[in-house]
């Protein structure tokens, strides 16, 4: 005997709580990409450490992890200046690159937990 059931689906609910969960969780992984920059952006008396910020665009769902001053590029870019022990060059694009895998999870954990 076959039983039924009634099911309502509310899909603009859904993609809206989707998406939420999709900013939130492109934050957290932001913010996780800054703190690993923070431990190798060059040393230049703490001004450029703190201008240290992330970002989410929620309209397009993209992520922004930035350091601000007049030469927070070149300090990315030249990679023949010399750097206090532990700090470098390309002070964001090699911790993104180094936690591609923890920054997958972080989103992928804030979608699941709005599909529940």
């Amino acid at each position: 005997m076959a039983q039924r059931f009634r099911l309502d689906f509310n899909g603009a609910a859904v993609e809206r709580e989707l998406r939420a969960a999709a900013a939130r969780g492109l934050l957290l992984a932001a913010e996780y990409v800054l703190a690993e920059a923070q431990d190798v952006v060059p040393l230049d008396e703490g001004y450029l450490q703190s201008t240290g910020t992330a970002s989410v665009d929620d309209g397009d769902l993209t992520a922004a992890v930035s350091f601000d001053g007049p030469y927070a590029v070149r300090q990315h870019e030249e990679l023949d200046w010399r750097h206090a022990p532990g700090r470098q060059a390309k002070y964001l694009e090699q911790p993104l690159n180094a936690n591609r895998g923890p920054v997958q999870r972080i989103i992928a954990a804030e979608v699941r937990r709005a599909l529940r």
